[in-house]
């Protein structure tokens, strides 16, 4: 499902109303606009099977595998549901992000999701402590000022905790964590390149763009005139569009150049029965 250039006037026509403001750190910046993640998904071949009049939205990945969920109405705190079908060699997953998680952080994540993946190991603790976030112990570190915290998972038992992040208002005592403003909960079986994707995001300290009047996570949120104008944010989201749509059609160029298996490629393959 292309997005389709009505679908790209709208967005150019809220953003070029707008003047952008610089806003940090990004974990309080606010939702900002959803269109960052369900874009990309759509620039990359995935489809809208949600009613086209209902508030939720439902996109689904070319093979099926992946569905992600965007429910403004939910009963929950979980705004955002993002799922992989198992396979016969790849473990299912889940995860869920709350309201005010900045779109443009899960959008790293989906961006990477669609990318092929990477050989390279992913450690998304050494993402977040090279950008200067604090270990507080093996399982947790925190942003540096204490409002974030990632936990990594552990084992309990016989089971297996899962990736969670959560922002929170600051304690009474200025130490504990207050009342939560966001989470994310991220399945123990997600790959981690993808984790590793959404901390780098998390950590990033460049600043995101809100308008003057947007909603951000708290009020502690640093805002200033950013020198971007309103056309290059517009023109930023439509490059990244292109480039999905770019790595897209490679991917499935790639895909149809691989030899078919066959039942008698099958046959060829398969290892000899010891008698």
């Amino acid at each position: 499902m292309p997005v389709s250039e009505r679908q790209l006037a709208a967005f150019a026509y809220k953003h070029a109303t707008q003047f952008p403001f610089d806003t940090s750190p990004r974990h309080l910046a606010g939702p900002g606009d959803a269109r960052h993640v369900t874009h990309g998904l759509a620039a990359a071949g995935w489809t809208c099977t949600s009613d086209s009049l209902s508030p939720e939205i439902v996109l689904r990945s070319p093979d099926h595998r992946y569905s992600m969920q965007f429910d403004p109405q939910s009963a929950t705190s979980a705004w955002w549901r993002l799922q992989a079908e198992p396979t016969g060699t790849e473990r299912g997953w889940y995860a869920e992000f709350g309201e005010l998680v900045p779109a443009e952080i899960l959008g790293r994540l989906t961006d990477a999701l669609i990318a092929p993946r990477s050989t390279e190991h992913a450690d998304p603790f050494q993402a977040l402590e090279s950008a200067g976030w604090a270990l507080e112990s093996e399982t947790t570190v925190r942003s540096p000022d204490g409002m974030c915290h990632v936990h990594r998972p552990t084992d309990e038992g016989v089971w297996r905790s899962s990736w969670r992040v959560e922002t929170c208002q600051p304690g009474y005592d200025g130490t504990s964590m207050g009342p939560r403003i966001w989470h994310a909960f991220v399945d123990e079986s997600m790959p981690e390149h993808l984790v590793c994707a959404f901390a780098a995001a998390l950590a990033d300290p460049a600043p995101l763009q809100r308008a003057m009047y947007d909603r951000t996570a708290h009020y502690s949120a640093v805002q200033s005139r950013s020198p971007l104008t309103p056309e290059d944010v517009v023109a930023a989201h439509s490059t990244r569009l292109d480039a999905i749509r770019t790595q897209a059609r490679a991917a499935r160029r790639q895909q149809r150049a691989q030899p078919a298996v066959t039942p008698a490629t099958a046959r060829a393959v398969r290892p000899a029965v010891r008698r």
